[in-house]
């Protein structure tokens, strides 16, 4: 399975580089992950409802541009379904039964998705209904398909 994770922002945090690498790398001996950091929009703290869609539009036209039409996109979202982990590994596992070889997530800035990457996602995924910083997700998401691939191979992991 390849899987793709394209996030919105560069990953500035030591900690968070380091977690990440290590899920990265002990991922690698169940799928080929290619993590993706598209730029994010400067804006400045206080925007007009218009000027966020101009911002997340910007941001969406990065974000498409990293996947094709032949990928299945799974997009973060708070109003998305929560999973258990059991949950994401039976449905990963169901993707590569039935073909679906090319799978991205998405986690988008700090003003979200704009409609045309929730549009365009086969799924939408919550975590939670509380909102986590964009660059920890990527760690949490990546600790999660570890452990739904660890899930997938019946082997150890702790609960």
């Amino acid at each position: 399975m390849n899987i793709t994770i394209v996030t919105v922002g560069k990953l500035k945090e030591k900690y968070l580089k380091m977690g990440i690498e290590e899920f990265s790398k002990r991922l690698g001996a169940y799928a080929k992950v290619n993590i993706v950091e598209v730029a994010d929009e400067k804006a400045p703290e206080s925007l007009s409802d218009a000027d966020m869609e101009i911002v997340k539009k910007k941001e969406a036209e990065r974000i498409l541009a990293k996947f094709g039409s032949d990928t299945y996109v799974i997009a973060l979202a708070i109003e998305g379904k929560m999973k258990t982990s059991e949950e994401l590994a039976a449905d990963l596992e169901s993707l590569m039964t039935y073909g679906r070889s090319k799978v991205a997530f998405v986690i988008g800035g700090s003003l979200g998705l704009h409609d045309s990457v929730i549009k365009r996602a086969d799924e939408l995924l919550s975590f939670s209904k509380m909102t986590f910083p964009h660059q920890m997700m990527k760690l949490i998401l990546l600790e999660q398909v570890y452990r739904a691939f660890r899930i997938m191979k019946n082997e150890p992991y702790h609960k």
